[in-house]
């Protein structure tokens, strides 16, 4: 994990790479606990032997599952020791670019798109977020997300 003293700090970086997440494998548990809460159960996510047959030889996950991971590897990745609590304000852009297959070991690449003051005395960190699968030579996800950095009182 890469440790910033400030948000102060990051500014300089703007256009550059904060580095990489922590690997997470995305196993068949996890997949079918998500297409509970969601109730997206798709036979491609949760029936292996049906997703045999189907296009992707085997079951993936879904694209929202490996969005919802980027609070993981935002946790993983990268922190602001001065940060008292960071929100998630949202996406500006996402792109599921290749599929995920059930036992991948994902994590992410970060790229500093912006920082910005917003009310409050916050900072909010414009992040280019590429998901990728171990062994696959483009990112399975890209997101730009947007979130809010408050510092500690």
């Amino acid at each position: 994990m890469r440790i910033f003293e400030t948000l102060a700090d990051l500014q300089a970086l703007i256009g550059q790479s904060l580095g990489h997440s922590d690997w997470i494998t995305v196993d068949q548990a996890r997949v079918n606990a998500f297409a509970e809460a969601t109730e997206d159960r798709q036979w491609i996510h949760i029936d292996p032997e049906r997703a045999k047959a189907g296009p992707f030889g085997g079951p993936i996950a879904h694209g929202f599952l490996t969005l919802s991971l980027i609070p993981y590897f935002f946790e993983t990745g990268f922190a602001v020791r001065e940060t008292q609590m960071v929100v998630n304000y949202g996406l500006n852009k996402v792109r599921f670019t290749a599929p995920v297959p059930v036992g991948s070991r994902l994590r992410a690449a970060f790229k500093l798109l912006a920082v910005d003051d917003v009310a409050g005395g916050a900072k909010q960190l414009t992040v280019e977020v590429a998901v990728e699968a171990e062994g696959v030579p483009k990112p399975v996800c890209v997101a730009e997300s947007l979130a809010r950095h408050y510092r500690s009182t």
